[in-house]
């Protein structure tokens, strides 16, 4: 196995051991233990994830589909199981953004320099 994939096997670890991680994990699992903010909040990613699925391919989101998604989370936001899970969430995709900035600096770097 290559150095770099190595390195990136060590990285998932430490990101797992991360208090970001726990504080993500905890939250979601309090989140799941409760039935009806569980539904809750898969409604909510049901309706994050078809809009979002939409963009990537293009197709127009219609003012009925925004509307109930402002609807949803206006309800969600007011669930602090949920509330709370988002901050988690929140922290942990800025660390991953962080990691993959790092991670890509040589290429970016690299693709800089040429177009010099």
């Amino acid at each position: 196995m290559s150095e770099v994939l190595s390195t990136a096997q060590s990285l998932e670890k430490t990101i797992r051991e991360s208090d970001e991680f726990a504080k993500l994990k905890s939250q979601y699992d309090k989140v799941f233990a409760d039935e009806s903010t569980k539904r809750m909040f898969e409604n909510f990613r049901n309706i994050q994830l078809n809009l979002q699925e939409k963009q990537m391919m293009g197709q127009p989101i219609s003012e009925e589909e925004v509307q109930k998604a402002q609807q949803v989370v206006a309800v969600i936001q007011q669930n602090d199981l949920i509330a709370q899970l988002l901050e988690a969430e929140q922290r942990m995709s800025t660390l991953i953004a962080e990691v993959n900035k790092i991670v890509m600096k040589p290429l970016e770097e690299l693709y800089n320099d040429q177009m010099k």
